[in-house]
């Protein structure tokens, strides 16, 4: 199974080559390749799967699913 993540984009242009990128999950703060994407600038979320951005995300849809991803990690609330 794969699983790809929603990550926000927090400096570009690390690395020799300028094909690295530093993002954001959660205020984990992770090095990537940004090699496989055109143009994206710091505020942008990317899908990111083994260390490389495969895709841009739109940010609503982004902060949709990283919701949902905070939501699976609350304790159910227990009926009064």
């Amino acid at each position: 199974m794969c699983l790809a993540l929603p990550v926000k984009v927090i400096e570009v242009g690390r690395g020799p080559a300028g094909e690295m990128g530093l993002v954001d999950l959660g205020g984990v703060k992770k090095e990537i390749s940004l090699a496989l994407l055109d143009d994206v600038r710091v505020g942008d979320y990317v899908i990111l799967h083994a260390g490389f951005a495969l895709s841009l995300l739109d940010p609503e849809e982004a902060e949709r699913t990283l919701a949902l991803f905070a939501d699976m990690n609350e304790p159910p609330v227990a009926a009064a």
